[in-house]
Protein backbone atom coordinates (compact mmCIF):
# COMPACT_ATOMS: atom_id res chain seq x y z
CA UNK A 1 0.00 0.00 0.00
CA UNK A 2 1.46 3.49 -0.70
CA UNK A 3 0.54 7.26 0.92
CA UNK A 4 -0.47 9.10 -1.95
CA UNK A 5 0.30 13.15 -1.99
CA UNK A 6 -2.80 14.47 -3.86
CA UNK A 7 -3.15 18.06 -5.42
CA UNK A 8 -6.80 18.49 -4.93
CA UNK A 9 -6.54 21.50 -7.22
CA UNK A 10 -7.61 25.60 -6.88
CA UNK A 11 -10.88 25.47 -5.58
CA UNK A 12 -13.66 23.72 -7.72
CA UNK A 13 -14.20 19.99 -6.88
CA UNK A 14 -13.91 19.92 -10.74
CA UNK A 15 -10.64 20.79 -11.49
CA UNK A 16 -9.38 17.61 -9.80
CA UNK A 17 -7.00 15.53 -11.78
CA UNK A 18 -8.44 11.63 -12.90
CA UNK A 19 -5.71 10.20 -10.88
CA UNK A 20 -6.59 12.29 -8.50
CA UNK A 21 -10.27 11.07 -8.20
CA UNK A 22 -9.48 7.60 -9.02
CA UNK A 23 -7.67 7.45 -5.61
CA UNK A 24 -9.97 8.95 -3.65
CA UNK A 25 -12.40 6.31 -5.08
CA UNK A 26 -9.84 3.45 -3.22
CA UNK A 27 -8.68 5.00 0.05
CA UNK A 28 -8.70 3.47 3.23
CA UNK A 29 -7.90 6.98 4.69
CA UNK A 30 -8.23 10.25 3.39
CA UNK A 31 -6.33 13.26 5.51
CA UNK A 32 -7.25 16.66 4.29
CA UNK A 33 -6.49 20.13 4.47
CA UNK A 34 -9.31 23.34 5.27
CA UNK A 35 -8.87 24.72 1.83
CA UNK A 36 -10.24 21.47 -0.77
CA UNK A 37 -13.53 21.35 -1.80
CA UNK A 38 -14.89 18.91 0.92
CA UNK A 39 -17.39 17.59 -1.97
CA UNK A 40 -14.13 15.76 -2.87
CA UNK A 41 -14.45 13.46 0.08
CA UNK A 42 -17.46 12.41 -0.80
CA UNK A 43 -15.78 10.61 -4.07
CA UNK A 44 -13.66 8.30 -1.08
CA UNK A 45 -15.70 4.98 0.08
CA UNK A 46 -18.31 5.46 2.84
CA UNK A 47 -16.09 3.27 5.16
CA UNK A 48 -13.09 5.56 4.21
CA UNK A 49 -11.43 6.91 7.65
CA UNK A 50 -11.88 10.77 7.14
CA UNK A 51 -9.48 13.14 8.86
CA UNK A 52 -9.01 17.14 9.03
CA UNK A 53 -5.57 18.22 9.64
CA UNK A 54 -6.30 21.91 8.48
CA UNK A 55 -4.46 24.54 9.77
CA UNK A 56 -7.27 26.85 11.09
CA UNK A 57 -6.17 30.07 11.94
CA UNK A 58 -5.55 30.15 15.70
CA UNK A 59 -5.66 26.27 16.26
CA UNK A 60 -2.70 25.73 13.74
CA UNK A 61 -2.22 21.45 13.27
CA UNK A 62 1.57 21.23 13.39
CA UNK A 63 3.24 19.80 10.78
CA UNK A 64 5.45 17.70 12.42
CA UNK A 65 2.48 16.05 13.62
CA UNK A 66 0.34 15.45 10.36
CA UNK A 67 4.04 14.07 8.96
CA UNK A 68 3.94 11.20 12.07
CA UNK A 69 0.10 10.88 11.14
CA UNK A 70 0.83 9.50 7.41
CA UNK A 71 3.65 7.57 8.28
CA UNK A 72 2.11 5.53 11.44
CA UNK A 73 -1.27 5.36 8.86
CA UNK A 74 1.35 4.17 5.99
CA UNK A 75 2.59 1.74 8.50
CA UNK A 76 -0.54 0.39 8.77
CA UNK A 77 -0.50 -0.76 5.27
CA UNK A 78 -3.43 1.29 3.93
CA UNK A 79 -4.00 3.34 0.76
CA UNK A 80 -4.01 6.62 2.28
CA UNK A 81 -4.92 10.05 -0.10
CA UNK A 82 -3.20 13.40 1.57
CA UNK A 83 -5.55 15.50 -0.25
CA UNK A 84 -4.01 19.08 -0.20
CA UNK A 85 -5.07 22.27 -1.93
CA UNK A 86 -4.04 22.98 -5.53
CA UNK A 87 -0.73 21.18 -5.74
CA UNK A 88 1.79 19.52 -2.82
CA UNK A 89 5.05 20.96 -3.86
CA UNK A 90 3.89 24.87 -4.39
CA UNK A 91 3.25 26.08 -1.05
CA UNK A 92 1.97 22.88 0.01
CA UNK A 93 4.69 21.58 2.37
CA UNK A 94 4.27 18.58 0.50
CA UNK A 95 8.08 17.96 0.18
CA UNK A 96 8.25 17.79 3.84
CA UNK A 97 5.81 15.19 3.60
CA UNK A 98 7.47 13.36 1.42
CA UNK A 99 10.90 13.59 3.13
CA UNK A 100 9.14 12.19 6.21
CA UNK A 101 7.46 9.87 4.47
CA UNK A 102 11.03 8.61 3.09
CA UNK A 103 13.00 8.31 6.08
CA UNK A 104 10.15 6.09 7.61
CA UNK A 105 10.82 3.67 4.15
CA UNK A 106 7.00 4.18 3.37
CA UNK A 107 5.98 4.21 -0.68
CA UNK A 108 4.68 7.07 -1.56
CA UNK A 109 3.34 8.94 -4.81
CA UNK A 110 2.75 12.49 -5.37
CA UNK A 111 -0.09 13.67 -7.47
CA UNK A 112 0.04 17.15 -9.24
CA UNK A 113 -2.70 19.59 -9.09
CA UNK A 114 -4.06 22.51 -10.28
CA UNK A 115 -2.13 25.42 -8.40
CA UNK A 116 -4.21 28.16 -7.60
CA UNK A 117 -1.26 30.87 -8.73
CA UNK A 118 -2.55 30.17 -12.09
CA UNK A 119 -5.93 28.80 -12.40
CA UNK A 120 -6.95 32.00 -9.77
CA UNK A 121 -5.91 34.06 -12.15
CA UNK A 122 -7.16 32.43 -15.22
CA UNK A 123 -10.36 32.22 -13.68
CA UNK A 124 -10.71 35.93 -13.62
CA UNK A 125 -9.26 36.45 -17.15
CA UNK A 126 -5.85 37.23 -16.36
CA UNK A 127 -3.18 35.42 -18.57
CA UNK A 128 0.08 35.13 -16.12
CA UNK A 129 2.12 35.47 -19.27
CA UNK A 130 1.03 37.64 -22.26
CA UNK A 131 2.99 38.24 -25.50
CA UNK A 132 4.51 41.91 -25.34
CA UNK A 133 3.29 41.79 -21.98
CA UNK A 134 5.36 39.53 -19.53
CA UNK A 135 7.52 36.45 -20.95
CA UNK A 136 8.05 35.62 -17.36
CA UNK A 137 6.03 34.42 -13.97
CA UNK A 138 7.72 34.25 -10.82
CA UNK A 139 4.95 32.62 -7.67
CA UNK A 140 6.15 33.98 -4.43
CA UNK A 141 4.78 33.63 -0.95
CA UNK A 142 3.64 37.00 0.75
CA UNK A 143 4.91 36.51 4.38
CA UNK A 144 7.10 38.91 4.82
CA UNK A 145 10.73 38.74 6.90
CA UNK A 146 14.09 39.36 6.60
CA UNK A 147 15.41 38.62 2.97
CA UNK A 148 18.44 37.44 4.24
CA UNK A 149 17.20 34.80 6.07
CA UNK A 150 17.19 30.92 4.51
CA UNK A 151 14.18 30.85 1.80
CA UNK A 152 13.78 35.05 2.49
CA UNK A 153 11.94 36.90 -0.58
CA UNK A 154 14.15 39.12 -1.98
CA UNK A 155 11.25 42.01 -2.82
CA UNK A 156 13.82 44.61 -4.33
CA UNK A 157 15.02 42.03 -6.43
CA UNK A 158 11.84 41.26 -7.51
CA UNK A 159 10.33 44.40 -8.19
CA UNK A 160 14.01 44.70 -10.74
CA UNK A 161 13.20 41.63 -12.33
CA UNK A 162 10.23 42.52 -14.22
CA UNK A 163 7.27 40.32 -15.57
CA UNK A 164 4.44 39.17 -13.79
CA UNK A 165 4.72 38.22 -9.80
CA UNK A 166 1.98 36.10 -8.13
CA UNK A 167 1.73 36.32 -4.40
CA UNK A 168 0.09 33.87 -2.78
CA UNK A 169 -0.63 33.90 1.29
CA UNK A 170 0.30 37.73 0.99
CA UNK A 171 -3.34 39.59 2.05
CA UNK A 172 -1.76 40.25 5.83
CA UNK A 173 1.32 41.43 4.44
CA UNK A 174 -0.11 43.50 1.21
CA UNK A 175 0.87 46.95 2.10
CA UNK A 176 4.38 45.92 3.08
CA UNK A 177 4.52 43.95 -0.13
CA UNK A 178 3.59 46.68 -2.32
CA UNK A 179 6.11 49.08 -0.38
CA UNK A 180 8.87 47.20 -0.91
CA UNK A 181 8.03 46.31 -4.56
CA UNK A 182 8.05 50.30 -5.18
CA UNK A 183 10.89 51.34 -3.44
CA UNK A 184 12.89 48.12 -5.45
CA UNK A 185 11.35 50.28 -8.59
CA UNK A 186 7.73 48.35 -9.87
CA UNK A 187 6.05 51.90 -10.71
CA UNK A 188 3.45 52.90 -8.34
CA UNK A 189 0.80 52.85 -11.18
CA UNK A 190 2.03 48.54 -12.31
CA UNK A 191 -1.66 47.15 -12.73
CA UNK A 192 -2.71 44.44 -9.56
CA UNK A 193 -5.25 42.07 -9.04
CA UNK A 194 -6.50 39.93 -6.28
CA UNK A 195 -8.96 37.21 -7.08
CA UNK A 196 -10.41 35.74 -3.89
CA UNK A 197 -11.36 32.01 -4.61
CA UNK A 198 -10.47 31.79 -7.77
CA UNK A 199 -12.43 28.65 -9.60
CA UNK A 200 -15.48 28.60 -7.29
CA UNK A 201 -19.13 30.54 -6.92
CA UNK A 202 -17.43 32.83 -4.23
CA UNK A 203 -14.82 34.23 -6.50
CA UNK A 204 -14.35 37.74 -6.04
CA UNK A 205 -11.72 39.82 -7.78
CA UNK A 206 -10.62 43.39 -7.70
CA UNK A 207 -8.44 45.87 -9.81
CA UNK A 208 -6.20 48.36 -8.80
CA UNK A 209 -2.69 49.10 -8.96
CA UNK A 210 0.83 48.78 -6.92
CA UNK A 211 -0.06 51.58 -4.54
CA UNK A 212 -3.76 50.56 -3.76
CA UNK A 213 -3.31 46.96 -3.03
CA UNK A 214 -3.09 48.20 0.67
CA UNK A 215 -6.66 49.54 0.46
CA UNK A 216 -7.91 45.78 -0.91
CA UNK A 217 -10.33 44.33 1.35
CA UNK A 218 -10.56 40.62 0.81
CA UNK A 219 -10.58 37.92 3.19
CA UNK A 220 -8.11 35.15 2.81
CA UNK A 221 -7.45 32.86 0.64
CA UNK A 222 -6.48 35.52 -2.18
CA UNK A 223 -3.91 35.19 -5.22
CA UNK A 224 -2.02 38.67 -6.17
CA UNK A 225 -1.16 39.02 -9.35
CA UNK A 226 1.19 42.24 -10.43
CA UNK A 227 2.24 43.04 -13.70
CA UNK A 228 1.11 44.14 -16.58
CA UNK A 229 -1.06 41.23 -17.13
CA UNK A 230 -3.03 42.18 -14.36
CA UNK A 231 -4.71 44.43 -16.15
CA UNK A 232 -6.15 42.19 -18.75
CA UNK A 233 -9.67 40.90 -18.58
CA UNK A 234 -10.19 37.98 -21.03
CA UNK A 235 -12.88 35.71 -18.97
CA UNK A 236 -14.89 33.25 -21.07
CA UNK A 237 -17.63 34.71 -22.79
Amino acid sequence: MTVHLVGAGPGDPELVTVRGATLLARADVVIYDRLIAHSLLDLAPPSAERIDVGKKPGQPTRQSDINVLLVEHGKLGREVVRLKGGDPFLFGRGGEEAEALRAAGIPYEVVPGVTSAFAAPAAAGIPVTHRGLSTSVTVVTGHVGDPSAPGGVDWQALARAGGTLVVMMGMADRARIAEALIEGGRPADTPVSVVHWGTTDEQRTERTTLDGLAAVELPAPCTIVIGAVAGLDLGST
